[in-house]
């Protein structure tokens, strides 16, 4: 009786977020704090949510690195900022052919949307150059979505990354309202805020996400659900620290498994209707429950981050696979 009681309890969630209704934040609390027990019940809550806006399809995402270590910003996570004494790469934008280069890989590698990341405070006009050119190369070959994160934009990079043909634009919160002077000093939340809004007036799609594991309380990771259902953003990327040696975060321990996955879910619930994407970290901290990933999200990063390495891309096709679910190419 118990587990009836509890399984019309997280369905009851799946029919409010099917109806447009918002969680509560008690609700929201709900699912990040229930009992492991309860993991793939409400798994399978999520699911009715996802299979109806998404059904079995998966989007793929790909990232070039197009400009790395030579960041300004004292972002606590990020092993390309200023802070860090992390080993890592350290060279300007990109040229045209090797993002090119990126766009083939991507295909290859059965992607659907192609991520150009720069690390920096906003593109310097040179750089934004670099990446028009690109992209408008891109758009004339290959039948690629185009997803742009050069920093903080002004008003006149904006209109100019969307008539090259950027479809989105990636500006994560990252975290809390609350919790953001924590994480970064250099800028602040209400600029991501800005951009993220300054972007859906030029026409491109927004994108905007999370990274879990960074001192948040639960109640604040409910909260980084609600800003982002206010922000309307698009794409959802969430993020599971992966602790850097070298960076201010490099000693915070990883996200509980079951806890990402209820993480998911609770995104899920609360942007019933976005595209909602397992991201960075997600090796390290789902480990072997990946799979049960996408019960919640429909949308995967494949291969490498900005610094850090990804699983072979085989086998998170085979993961899908397995799954009895389809990658869905070419498609925001």
């Amino acid at each position: 009786m118990e587990s009836t009681m509890t399984n019309t309890k997280w369905q009851f969630l799946a029919e409010k977020a099917l109806s447009g209704e918002r969680l509560t934040l008690e609700e929201g609390l709900s699912v990040l704090e229930a009992d492991n027990d309860e993991v793939l019940l409400i798994m399978n809550a999520a699911f009715t949510v996802r299979k109806h806006f998404y059904g079995k399809k998966v989007k793929l995402n790909m990232i070039i690195n197009a400009k790395s270590g030579l960041c300004p910003e004292d972002c606590g996570y990020c092993s390309q900022s200023i802070v860090s004494t992390a080993p890592v790469s350290k060279y300007t934008m990109l040229d045209k052919e090797t993002l090119l280069a990126g766009a083939r890989e991507a295909m290859a590698r059965k992607a659907g949307t192609y991520c150009i990341v720069a690390a920096g405070k906003g593109p310097t006009d040179k750089e934004l150059n670099q990446v028009v050119n690109a992209v408008k190369e891109i758009r004339e070959t290959m039948p690629l979505k185009i997803c742009a994160c050069l920093g903080i934009l002004k008003e006149d990079q904006a209109k100019r990354l969307a008539e090259a043909g950027v479809h989105r634009y990636n500006h994560n919160l990252n975290t809390s309202k609350a919790n953001y002077p924590s994480i970064t000093t250099t800028h602040t939340y209400d600029q991501r805020i800005e951009t993220v809004e300054k972007v859906k007036a030029h026409g491109m799609s927004p994108c905007s996400g999370v990274i879990i594991g960074m001192g948040e309380t639960h109640r604040e990771i409910v909260e980084m659900a609600f800003a982002l259902h206010n922000l309307n953003a698009d794409s959802i990327p969430i993020n599971f620290l992966n602790a850097i040696p070298g960076t201010p975060l490099e000693h915070a321990g990883r996200t509980p498994s079951l806890k990402a996955l209820k993480v998911l879910a609770l995104f899920r619930f609360v942007c019933p209707s976005k595209e909602i994407r397992v991201a960075g970290g997600r090796e390290v901290n789902l480990s072997t429950l990946q799979p049960l990933s996408l019960y919640a999200a429909n949308s995967l990063f494949v291969g490498d981050y900005l610094t850090t390495a990804g699983q072979d891309v085989s086998a998170d096709h085979q993961i899908i696979e397995d799954l009895g679910f389809e990658i869905e190419l070419n498609a925001l």
